[in-house]
């Protein structure tokens, strides 16, 4: 018993101490929001080309341990604690596995996660196990696409598709859809996300100085965080476009900060010697110097939703039918259209590859073809530069619809021609206005003139419509007291036969009555003596019947009294006399 009993306590001794090994320097306790990165001190080793131990390996384990309690033997198992990896919203994760299957030759994304290199998918907001030893990851920015613009879509991978066509699952090159305002989770990598405007934009050919592509301004939305994801897109884009300006300068185009820098030397140069560049408003301030005008328009511009994008040095100019030189001054309102963006992109670019390549050239061509057909002096006129302006409109919509281009207006600002045009057209403008102004004055006093006569007329007319009418009234006044008159007359004679009617009804029911009544008398008469005749039918001796008549009219006071005088003595008491009524 002794030595049971000894072995029990052995027993208990070692699972006590196996506990507290266990619980103590065996425990792994991975608090929420971590994982544990264990590494195995002894096993096979690793195969070729492998960072990553599977079960039985020696090395950095695969898969972390989740939060939780867990337990290894601390001499063949290390680990540590690290935060899982948490994406917020409004990010991507871009993965880079340093373990996997070997990509194929020419791939640069892995297709799914067992492959080595850039994962083709990003992961989205959320939190994730990934081991930091087998993968590097790159917190990016999502694609928010504001409202007022699309993205258009490059798929940097696949098969290349042939030029001029979109490219389809799995080719390289520009995709036919194009993605709408929103939020959108996706890896730069395998797809480029450009940004263009939509709606409404401006190009505006200014003077001397070239052109200048306005766009519309932001929409801001409601939310802090959307807001800057949409700044970080357009950023992102205006990156890329002064990248092109920057190596497309040869070519004329210069850069916002270009055209500011140049509106402020042309603004100065304007002060001191009289003259300078056009504005690139949409406005001009009437009478003002054409500086004036151009400092006026860039405080303008910097103040109104929309914002000069970049310029290019080309203008508008071409002679006219009679050898002048003209130079315009003229806005270009476009539209890029959903439907048709992503095709224009993929023919031409993005939006000053468009403007430099198809609208101007066009406006150019088209300017020259129609303005060579005009005279000088049709320019400075309201009319011809109207049927110019309509004209230029026309054909910049026919040869740009073809280019999916949509044009609103084509709006003539300004004109240049040289002085020694322009002052002899001006006096001969100016005197033939004046000729007009005087005929106006004319046809005014004339006007002034025939509206008094008629206003003569209208006062003479409207007394002797008062005077008619006041006979009218009179006349009417009077035909109405006769017919009143005669209304009257007509009641009371009515009323008079209707009185005599009543007379004769009356009288006839006074004769019917009276006639009643002597009637009713005579019959109740009559079968009152029938009565007595019947009466006195009854008694065979009329006596009796005039006795009891006699007693029947007999006065009731009438008393009559018998007194007993003793015997022998009868006294009839007549009161209670009554006759006998003999028996037939």
């Amino acid at each position: 018993m002794k030595t049971l009993s000894g072995i029990l306590s052995f027993i208990v001794v070692l699972a006590f101490i196996g506990g507290a090994i266990l619980w103590g320097p065996c425990r792994i306790s991975v608090r929420p929001g971590a994982m544990a990165i264990v590494t195995a001190k002894v096993g096979k080793p690793l195969p070729p080309g492998e960072i990553l131990a599977g079960p039985g390996e020696k090395g950095v384990r695969r898969d972390p341990l989740p939060e939780g309690r867990h337990f290894l033997n601390p001499i063949n198992y290390s680990w540590k604690i690290v935060p899982v990896l948490t994406v917020p919203v409004g990010n991507v994760a871009l993965v880079t596995s340093k373990t996997g299957r070997e990509l194929p030759p020419g791939e640069i994304l892995a297709a799914d996660n067992r492959g080595k290199g850039v994962w083709r998918d990003v992961l989205g907001p959320g939190s994730y196990r990934l081991n930091p030893e087998g993968y590097n990851v790159q917190l990016l920015d999502a694609v928010h696409i504001p409202i007022g613009y699309v993205g258009v879509v490059t798929a940097q991978t696949g098969k290349p598709v042939k030029p001029g066509e979109f490219a389809g699952p799995g080719e390289q090159g520009v995709m036919k859809d194009v993605l709408q305002p929103g939020l959108y989770y996706i890896n730069p990598r395998a797809h480029q996300v450009d940004v263009l405007e939509i709606g409404m934009n401006q190009v505006s050919i200014i003077g001397r100085s070239g052109s200048v592509v306005l766009t519309k301004g932001d929409i801001t939305s409601a939310s802090g965080a959307l807001d800057s994801l949409k700044d970080n897109t357009i950023q992102q884009q205006k990156v890329k476009r002064d990248e092109y300006l920057a190596l497309n300068a040869d070519r004329g185009f210069l850069s916002q900060s270009a055209l500011s820098s140049q509106a402020v030397q042309a603004e100065a140069a304007a002060d001191t010697t009289g003259a300078g560049s056009w504005s690139l408003s949409k406005r001009r301030t009437p009478g003002a110097r054409p500086a004036q005008r151009a400092g006026e328009s860039a405080r303008a511009a910097s103040q109104t939703p929309q914002s000069v994008a970049f310029g290019i040095n080309r203008f508008v100019e071409f002679p006219s039918r009679d050898g002048f030189q003209i130079l315009l001054d003229m806005t270009l309102e476009f539209e890029l259209l959903p439907d048709n963006i992503s095709r224009i992109y993929m023919l031409y670019g993005d939006l000053p590859a468009v403007v430099e390549k198809i609208i101007l050239p066009q406006v150019l061509s088209v300017s020259r073809l129609r303005g060579s057909s005009y005279k000088a002096r049709d320019f400075i006129d309201g009319d011809g530069r109207q049927a110019f302006q309509s004209e230029l409109t026309t054909e910049l919509t026919r040869v740009l619809k073809e280019k999916h281009i949509v044009i609103h207006n084509a709006i003539i600002r300004h004109v240049e021609i040289p002085g020694e045009i322009l002052q002899p057209i001006q006096t001969a403008s100016v005197a033939k206005e004046q000729d007009l102004t005087n005929k106006e004055r004319q046809n005014t006093a004339r006007m002034q003139a025939q509206l008094n006569t008629e206003t003569a007329m209208v006062q003479q007319l409207k007394q002797q419509v008062e005077q008619e009418s006041a006979k009218l009234v009179a006349t009417i006044g009077a035909e109405t007291k006769n017919k009143v008159a005669g209304i009257q007359a007509d009641a009371a004679l009515e009323v008079a036969s209707i009185n005599l009617a009543r007379s004769a009804v009356q009288a006839e029911i006074t004769q019917v009555a009276g006639e009643a009544e002597v009637q009713a008398e005579f019959v109740v008469s009559r079968e009152r003596a029938s009565g007595e005749q019947l009466r006195s039918a009854v008694f065979r001796d009329p006596a009796t019947l005039a006795d009891l008549t006699f007693v029947d009219t007999l006065n009731p006071d009438v008393g009559i009294r018998i007194m007993h005088a003793g015997e022998g003595t009868l006294w009839t008491d007549l009161k209670n006399l009554a006759p006998t009524v003999p028996v037939k």
